[in-house]
């Protein structure tokens, strides 16, 4: 069992920046993929980020790639989601997701955990 919980959410204007944490608890976690997700209103779900268990890996969706970087410190039970020049379309709310046997594809359905989501919103 892993337990998650979001932090770091806000409102940011336009190229602004903002870090999201997500604090984990069980032993699982360390063993775990990590992932980052956002949901638009009105929107589905989409993939933002994942990183590996051991850091060593790191994925992005095409649309952050470049402005987004996800990180993890294993000691800290903490992964992290530092987000840079924000626009108005990466207003959502931000989700943490772990996943003991995810790849390396933002998959949704290999995320077992989640949290229950921090809101970001982007002004302009």
């Amino acid at each position: 069992q892993v337990q998650l919980v979001e932090s770091g959410g806000g409102l940011v204007q336009a190229g602004g920046s903002l870090r999201l944490s997500c604090a984990a608890s069980g032993r699982t976690f360390r063993n775990s993929a990590m992932g980052w997700f956002r949901q638009a209103a009105g929107k589905e779900r989409e993939f933002v980020a994942a990183i590996s268990w051991a850091g060593a890996s790191t994925y992005y969706a095409d649309d952050v790639k470049g402005r987004f970087t996800i990180s993890r410190d294993n000691a800290k039970n903490t992964v992290y989601l530092q987000m840079n020049s924000l626009k108005r379309e990466d207003t959502a709310v931000y989700y943490c997701a772990a996943g003991p046997a995810a790849t390396m594809r933002g998959l949704e359905y290999e995320y077992h955990y989640w949290g229950q989501g921090t809101q970001v919103t982007v002004s302009s």
